[in-house]
């Protein structure tokens, strides 16, 4: 008898969309570890501007990727044994990690890292921007987690403050940099469930998320 197919959760989606929130309190009901992929990026980022490489430099951010340490939990992101937590999110690395995110070398060494983590911990909740697209396109459920702009924004603003009409500008913007990119573009593939969290109630996401979960593997 051949072993039991892994449990992979695939969610995708744009920036402030819900999706880490979401995937975090999936894994938690369903008893899995969950990955922010999002995260491995931004810290691939956060490491290059900490060593003084510029984020466009393709060659020399592909050797950070594969050079970084990079252990994140469902609260920490330590990069090169330093808590890089907060600073991640914050404006510097934001502003480049689009950068670092289209470099095809970076892409290919997280995505062997991501699938790495999972094999290793037999599933997982994962959640990024080419989840069910690239790195899993075999998972049980792939979802694409969005909401409008100013939403997203008025989230954003609400977690690290600004302008709302601002970061809207900002958002939209790293969306079509994001969706247009040769490598790994942002996309709801066909059989990814779109969950649109503008006006959902959170709970109602998870509990949406889980109902399609249970229809999918019974």
């Amino acid at each position: 008898m051949s072993a039991p197919r892994p449990l992979i959760i695939a969610i995708d989606g744009p920036a402030g969309a819900g999706k880490s929130s979401v995937g975090k309190a999936v894994a938690r009901r369903l008893g899995l570890e969950y990955l922010d992929t999002g995260a491995m990026y931004r810290g691939v980022t956060f490491a290059a501007l900490r060593r003084g490489v510029d984020p466009t430099d393709v060659d020399a951010v592909a050797n950070v990727a594969r050079t970084v340490d990079l252990r994140l939990s469902d609260d920490a992101v330590r990069v090169d044994g330093v808590d890089a937590t907060i600073e991640i999110r914050g404006r510097e690395v934001t502003s480049a990690v689009s950068a670092v995110a289209a470099n095809s070398a970076v892409r290919s060494e997280l995505v062997r890292r991501q699938r790495g983590w999972v094999e290793e911990r037999g599933g997982g909740v994962v959640e990024g921007r080419d989840i069910g697209s690239v790195v899993f396109p075999d998972a049980q459920l792939k979802l694409y987690v969005t909401a409008s702009p100013r939403v997203r924004a008025e989230r954003r603003v609400a977690e690290i403050g600004g302008e709302v009409a601002d970061v809207e500008a900002s958002i939209i913007a790293r969306d079509r940099h994001d969706s247009s990119r040769a490598d790994s573009p942002l996309t709801a593939v066909g059989d990814a469930i779109v969950v649109d969290t503008s006006d959902m109630p959170f709970d109602d996401v998870v509990e949406t998320v889980l109902g399609h979960l249970s229809e999918q593997t019974s």
